[in-house]
């Protein structure tokens, strides 16, 4: 049986490149195994350089993971943006108000499907967890996930859709459905369910969403 050699350690990185490198292979560990697999070792062993070396950079795993999950985090707010800039203006505030909320849920719920172990890994708690979900931010807006969604129950309320009354606390009602149907879906006894099916669900409970806040 062949067994292949950990790469040999590397020593012409320059300043930054390698912390850059180590969070670039913790993305990987993660995209391929969740939030367990990011070792700072592997890591290291990825990367091509010694396990000391990573000291230089994270003070260990804990510090890796925070910044493997700020940078899914980071993907999952792009995920949304990307979904929000194809909603079309409209001269109903109804009318856009619906749209970008079912945007928020309709990008949140594409990426955990698309990237199941980053998306596990974007919600695993760290020491310094703390709402409004760290410092994982949209490049397109600067805005997180969870800020995101606020901004579409904003719009909502402008509209005359969401009672102002109603709107303290709206985003844990929506994130829980909406979340709880993604871990579901990709972790859960739904995984194996069709994708289309999937899709016509995640529009119901976003429909359920929008008509139970």
């Amino acid at each position: 049986m062949r067994i292949d050699p950990d790469p040999p350690a590397r020593s012409t990185y320059r300043h930054g490149d390698l912390r850059r490198a180590l969070l670039a292979a913790g993305i990987e560990l993660a995209r391929n195994g969740g939030p367990d697999a990011v070792v700072l070792r592997e890591a290291t062993r990825q990367a091509g350089v010694v396990p000391n070396a990573a000291y230089r950079h994270f003070a260990g795993r804990a510090d890796l993971l925070k910044a493997v999950r700020d940078t899914a985090l980071s993907q999952v707010a792009g995920a949304m943006e990307a979904e929000l800039a194809r909603v079309k203006p409209s001269r109903s505030a109804a009318v856009f108000a619906r749209a970008s909320l079912r945007a928020i849920g309709v990008g949140y719920l594409k990426f955990a499907l698309a990237e199941p172990g980053l998306f596990r890994t974007a919600f695993t708690v760290t020491e310094d967890s703390e709402l409004p979900l760290g410092s994982g931010r949209g490049v397109g807006t600067g805005k997180n996930p969870f800020q995101l969604l606020g901004g579409a129950l904003d719009l909502m309320v402008s509209a005359g859709l969401l009672p102002h009354q109603r709107r303290d606390g709206a985003e844990f009602l929506a994130w829980s459905a909406v979340h709880g149907l993604a871990m579901l879906t990709i972790e859960g006894p739904m995984r194996a369910m069709p994708r289309a099916m999937i899709d016509r669900l995640g529009d119901r409970v976003i429909d359920m969403v929008e008509k139970g806040l």
